[in-house]
């Protein structure tokens, strides 16, 4: 695999990835960028004009069907949040909260240590949905915009729990194995690595946050997708409007996160993570939908328990439009492209970016300080494609490679390139990694992304530069 020559579609894949990051930065639409990009590369694997243009559907299928898990979950959500507005349990259930959360601050601390907590656990995407429908309306009643309580889930589920992981341990267990070290070795040197980035990150994301509420850049009146529905949707529709008994709501208010609580036992009970921890959460927020809306509407249950559900797949298919073209180029730096144009890589070829990583890795010089920021560039290259996890096995053995030649630091290394890797691809700065707390809160993605970028990139410096001196 090390030595694997770049070719034409390796440069180019490059060169598209480079003009996408600038449309962000610019605050462009990547659409146009992404398709054509994937027609490119289509042309220069095949030399075909018709399979080149197949190709850019196809990758919208292939994208789509990887990300279908996510756009269910964050459909479900909506309808049954929806639902809960509409008849008031939402507000019976929140008021506990809103004696803890009383300023917008501590709202973002709160709902970024709870979802770091339950991430440890059950992973980040199930932990927003847990998460979304409790929490953001009282975010939403201490001025807290929404912007904020996304960057807050954002950072410390999908950044400081996942890059760690040191509960469920996929992550250490993927680096050490590309390493050829013992798990332990991974966890114990990522601790340090974990608790700097976190501490750097989440600090100046919340300086950011709060400096740009106080000029104005975003307005307090900020609100979260259900606050928003309430306003658009069961505030001009009377019809949606359902007045419940006192009794019942307070009985939903209570049977809800009752329900949710058991989800969590059985999920630490049966040990389950990843899509099978969040088909529990959407399949339990679909009977809440159902009994909800059989107690509200009586007679009419059975319809507005269709129109509820259509409503939320309006709304994720309404989120993830802008998404998918991008996520269909970046899935092509994986091995997904031969999938789409057949058998066009190199021989030993692990995917485009992966290769890329790897050419990076062999052509620096290395003494300490090269070797860390090395480790962290081909992490976060590796994370381009969405996922964190597809290219940790890699930093593993770029950190063995880097190792040998320093003579020591391995665990380090390893530990560093996983970090890099999981907050860039895990879900704080590829768009389509952070529609599930961009949904879940009703702002962009590529919003989101751009008030992560900063203070991620700060705390990859910092974590950087405390790993040069443990190596």
């Amino acid at each position: 695999m090390l030595g694997i020559e770049l070719t034409a579609l390796h440069w180019v894949y490059l060169a598209l990835i480079l003009i996408i990051i600038v449309n962000m930065i610019l605050r462009r639409d990547t659409s146009l960028v992404s398709m054509t990009g994937i027609l490119i590369l289509g042309l220069i694997a095949t030399g075909s004009v018709y399979l080149s243009v197949m190709g850019i559907f196809n990758s919208f299928i292939y994208a789509i069907t990887e990300l279908l898990g996510t756009i269910l979950i964050i459909s479900v959500i909506t309808g049954m949040s929806k639902v809960m507005l509409k008849t008031g349990v939402n507000e019976i259930m929140v008021y506990p909260f809103t004696k803890l959360i009383r300023t917008p601050s501590m709202s973002y601390w709160v709902i970024g240590i709870l979802m770091m907590i339950i991430s440890w656990f059950f992973w980040p995407s199930p932990a927003v949905a847990l998460l979304g429908a409790v929490l953001l309306p009282v975010a939403h009643r201490v001025k807290l915009p929404a912007i904020g309580a996304a960057m807050a889930m954002n950072l410390f589920g999908h950044g400081i729990a996942l890059s760690g992981d040191f509960i469920i341990q996929g992550a250490p267990k993927l680096t050490a194995d590309g390493a050829g070290i013992p798990v332990g070795d991974v966890i114990s040197a990522s601790v340090p690595l974990v608790i700097v980035m976190g501490v750097v990150t989440t600090i100046t994301a919340f300086l950011f946050l709060r400096r740009d509420m106080k000029n104005g850049s975003i307005p307090l009146e900020s609100e979260s997708y259900v606050v928003k529905n309430q306003n658009s949707q069961t505030g001009k529709d009377e019809d949606d409007q359902v007045a419940l008994p006192m009794t019942v709501r307070k009985a939903f208010a209570i049977l809800i996160p009752v329900l949710f609580a058991i989800d969590l036992v059985i999920m630490s009970l049966l040990k389950l993570q990843g899509g099978d921890a969040t088909a529990l959460i959407g399949g339990t927020s679909l009977i809440i939908l159902i009994l909800l809306s059989m107690f509200a509407y009586k007679t009419k249950g059975l319809e507005k328990i269709t129109s509820n559900l259509i409503e939320g797949f309006k709304f994720g298919f309404e989120i993830f439009g802008p998404v998918i073209p991008i996520a269909a180029f970046f899935y092509l730096g994986d091995l997904a492209i031969t999938n789409l144009f057949g058998d066009i890589l190199p021989a030993g070829s692990n995917g485009l970016v992966n290769d890329l990583g790897v050419a990076l890795a062999n052509t620096v010089p290395l003494n300490n300080t090269i070797g860390a920021v090395t480790s962290t560039v081909v992490g976060a290259i590796t994370g381009l494609d969405g996922s964190g996890f597809s290219g940790i096995p890699l930093a593993g053995s770029v950190a063995r490679l880097f190792s040998t030649a320093l003579g020591g630091g391995i665990a380090t290394l390893t530990a560093l390139g996983q970090v890099a890797a999981i907050w860039v691809g895990g879900g704080t700065i590829i768009p389509w990694a952070v529609i599930p707390a961009a949904a879940i809160c009703g702002v962009s993605p590529f919003e989101l992304v751009r008030r992560n970028m900063k203070p991620v990139v700060i705390g990859l410096v910092v974590t950087t530069i405390v790993a040069i001196f443990l190596i």
